[in-house]
């Protein structure tokens, strides 16, 4: 299970390790990775400790390029329990390596992805459940992977400038 990203508050790392320690309880071998840098790092480790997790537990700190590929590649499945977030990329990345997603209600991306599993950002028990049922059920997994590749396929930029200019033009007139 991957978490990439700032460290911070805003991307919910908190939530992250509160749901690993639930779903270590019904899948002891279960491997947590926390990839990123912030000012929550120090914290995050000390509540891995807390919790009695740091076993299944591995912090990378900031990763750029190739080591971003490559930890998205060795990923089965991608979280993020943003608190705040105006769109959130890495979700999209995560897609392209044929990672299932699970984001936040609370993010951007939430309002345009789809095929991914959304939680609210503060319910810790809602993130494990949907952890689990995509552990429990590989054909999920899979189904969210083939969703998500057909929505990526028609994700643009372009579209969503043409969307914004458009309502530009419906507020000036």
């Amino acid at each position: 299970m991957l978490f990439l990203g700032r460290i911070t508050f805003q991307k919910g790392p908190d939530y992250f390790v509160d749901a690993a320690a639930r779903v270590l309880k019904e899948f002891p071998e279960i491997t947590f990775v926390m990839a990123g840098a912030g000012d929550m790092m120090s914290r995050m480790i000390e509540r891995v400790a807390e919790l009695h997790i740091g076993k299944n537990f591995h912090f990378t700190g900031f990763l750029q390029g190739t080591e971003v590929e490559r930890i998205f590649s060795m990923s089965d499945m991608y979280v993020m329990p943003s608190v705040s977030e105006p769109f959130g990329i890495s979700s999209l990345e995560a897609m392209v390596y044929d990672v299932p997603v699970i984001i936040s209600r609370q993010s951007g991306a939430a309002e345009i992805l789809d095929h991914v599993l959304k939680v609210d950002f503060w319910d810790v028990d809602e993130i494990a459940n949907k952890i689990i049922a995509i552990l429990r059920h590989p054909s999920l997994a899979e189904e969210i992977v083939e969703r998500s590749r057909e929505q990526l396929r028609s994700v643009h930029w372009e579209k969503a400038a043409e969307k914004i200019v458009a309502v530009y033009r419906l507020v000036l007139h």
